[in-house]
C-alpha cells in the first residue's frame, strides 16, 4: 500500500511540474488494474526539440533533488526529436512530440481516454 501511494505522490508530482514547465495536455494515468510492471504513465507534449531537452532536465533535477531514482532514461543518440522516457520503475515518463502523441495515441491504447 505504501508504494502505491509514493508512485501515486510521484506521478502526480511529476505531471504538476510538467504542466508548470509547459508541457501540453499533461496526463496521468493510472494503469494499477490492467498492468503488472508499472503504475502510472505520466505524458506530455513537448513542443519542440529545446523543449523537450527542457523538460528532460527539469525532470533529472527533480529527481536529484527528490531522491527519486531514474531507472532508465532512454533515447536514441541525444535528444529523440519524438519521444523519450525517463523510467522511474512505478512511474513512466513519455515526453512526446505531438506528431508522435497523435500516432501513437497512447491513453487511447492503455483505455484512458
Amino acid at each position: 500500500m505504501e508504494d502505491t501511494l509514493q508512485a501515486d505522490r510521484l506521478a502526480r508530482a511529476l505531471g504538476e511540474l510538467l504542466a508548470e514547465h509547459r508541457g501540453q495536455d499533461v496526463a496521468v494515468l493510472d494503469l494499477r488494474e490492467i498492468n503488472g510492471w508499472t503504475d502510472f504513465f505520466v505524458i506530455a507534449t513537448a513542443s519542440s526539440s529545446a523543449h523537450m531537452q527542457g523538460l528532460l532536465k527539469f525532470i533529472r533535477d527533480f529527481a536529484r533533488e527528490t531522491g527519486a531514482e531514474i531507472l532508465h532514461g532512454r533515447r536514441k543518440s541525444g535528444i529523440d526529436e519524438d519521444w523519450n522516457l525517463v523510467d522511474f520503475g512505478s512511474v513512466v515518463v513519455h515526453l512526446m512530440s505531438a506528431r508522435a502523441r497523435a500516432f501513437y495515441e497512447l491513453e487511447r491504447l492503455w483505455g484512458q481516454s
